[in-house]
């Protein structure tokens, strides 16, 4: 399932400048199948950086999954053309969209309070539980064999 619509893309992007952006043929309409794989592109992004850090594809999608789904589909119809200059505007959105899925796939930025949690790498974890210390310092921890005072 795909994380954003062509409806959704229509709110950011008059009819015109859509049917600009997709008429190859000269039909004067949206071609819906040029709007799905700029869709579909943006999709395959996202899911390249977030599959670092969650299992990919969502679903549910979180709510800013989508907005970036459409930020970067919307790039890539205004890449489809190279005789119209990138709108600036895009661009930084498309770049504000990579810098924050870099910052997702390195775990510095989540993805919202929607955000699937992320799997379990089986992986041992860092702990200040005082209950699992296995060494303390100044007297013996319970149950082991000492304490770290003389190392």
């Amino acid at each position: 399932m795909a994380y954003s619509t062509q409806t959704d893309i229509e709110e950011q992007v008059s009819q015109a400048e859509l049917i600009e952006l997709t008429d190859d043929t000269g039909a004067g309409s949206v071609d819906t199948s040029a709007v799905a794989r700029a869709i579909a592109d943006a999709d395959a992004e996202i899911d390249g950086y977030c599959g670092a850090r969650y299992t990919v594809p969502f679903s549910p999608a979180p709510a800013m999954i989508r907005k970036l789904s459409v930020d970067i589909a919307v790039y890539n119809l205004f890449s489809r053309r190279s005789n119209l200059k990138m709108p600036e505007d895009r661009q930084k959105r498309y770049d504000n969209a990579v810098r924050f899925l870099r910052d997702v796939s390195r775990g510095l930025i989540s993805l919202g309070a929607d955000a699937p949690a992320e799997p379990d790498s089986g992986l041992p974890r860092a702990s200040t539980d005082r209950a699992d210390r296995i060494f303390t310092t100044g007297r013996p921890s319970a149950g082991t064999s000492g304490s770290l005072d003389n190392y």
